[in-house]
C-alpha cells in the first residue's frame, strides 16, 4: 500500500515530520518540492484542467454563462 509521509532535510538527513513504524529496508521514493508549493501544484494541474475544459464538448456550458 502506498503511504505519503511529510519530511524535511536536517543536516543532510531526511527526517519524518510524524512518527511511523517503517520496517528496516523499506524502499522509499523522495520527491523534492519547491519552497513555493502553491505555484508548483497550480502549474502541475494546469495540463489536466486544460484537457478537461478546453474541448468543444464543453462549449455548451460556456453558452449557459
Amino acid at each position: 500500500m502506498l503511504q505519503t509521509l511529510w519530511a524535511t532535510i536536517r543536516e543532510g538527513k531526511i527526517e519524518l515530520l510524524e512518527s511511523t513504524e517503517l520496517p528496516e529496508g523499506t524502499k522509499v521514493l523522495v520527491m523534492l518540492l519547491p519552497d513555493d508549493e502553491t505555484g508548483f501544484w497550480l502549474q502541475a494541474s494546469q495540463t489536466s484542467l486544460d484537457a478537461v475544459w478546453d474541448n468543444t464538448e464543453n462549449d455548451v456550458y460556456a453558452q449557459l454563462l
